[in-house]
């Protein structure tokens, strides 16, 4: 048993042996995708509070709103941890 195959990183990773720089244009528009379903579920949830305040089931409160929001903003961040969105 050599010291050698110890201390080798196996290439766990499929992107361990790519070339430095920027990712090629099909895998940078895949990761824009799948960054951008991540925040499907919090956009819809704005929707539908937008959509029942103008109904008129919700008060249309600029502190309702507000508490609403800073909601979403920390369950997403809960959530998504890095890739939520930030200001």
């Amino acid at each position: 048993m050599s010291l050698h195959a110890h201390t080798c990183v196996p290439q766990a990773w499929p992107w361990a042996s790519c070339p430095p720089g920027p990712p090629p244009a099909e895998l940078a528009a895949g990761l824009e995708f799948l960054n951008q379903s991540l925040h499907w579920p919090f956009d819809a949830l704005r929707s539908q509070h937008a959509s029942a305040v103008h109904a008129g089931l919700i008060a249309n409160s600029m502190l309702a709103s507000r508490d609403f929001e800073l909601t979403m903003d920390a369950l997403e961040h809960l959530t998504l941890g890095p890739f939520a969105r930030s200001v």
